[in-house]
């Protein structure tokens, strides 16, 4: 499974000519499943600028396959223990969120599709599948 991160959703939802948005597009035309973690889906709706665009945004959301935690105490645990694990290895990851993804993804064994370095830099603690844009 592939798992979208939001560094990637935001450049193919601008239309952005990137990597990770040709990616995107790529498995959208191939027709290949791949989810969108639902604090992606919180953090997308949170960069709206209007009612149109949140309500537009919010429907085409809405279709996608949403991840969803099972188990959200243990998931936030291991998000906070890849955090900690990173800080004790004098790695700096700026967002918390970012290691909830990371996690989540581990915890499904998918492939995260991303453009952010900060899951190069939990690479040093966890042996996550990232397919880098």
């Amino acid at each position: 499974m592939i798992v979208v991160d939001t560094s990637v959703l935001l450049d193919f939802l601008r239309g952005a000519p990137t990597p990770g948005a040709e990616r995107l597009a790529q498995l959208e035309s191939d027709e290949v499943p791949f989810s969108i973690p639902l604090v992606c889906y919180q953090e997308l709706l949170q960069g709206v600028r209007d009612e149109r665009e949140w309500t537009l945004l919010d429907r085409q959301l809405q279709t996608q396959r949403l991840l969803v935690p099972e188990e959200p105490i243990a998931l936030h645990r291991e998000a906070a223990r890849i955090f900690f694990d990173c800080h004790r290895k004098g790695v700096t990851v700026r967002s918390t969120i970012d290691c909830l993804i990371a996690a989540q993804v581990l915890r499904v064994r998918a492939t995260l599709l991303h453009n952010d370095d900060d899951f190069e830099r939990i690479l040093v603690v966890r042996p996550l599948k990232t397919l880098r844009a």
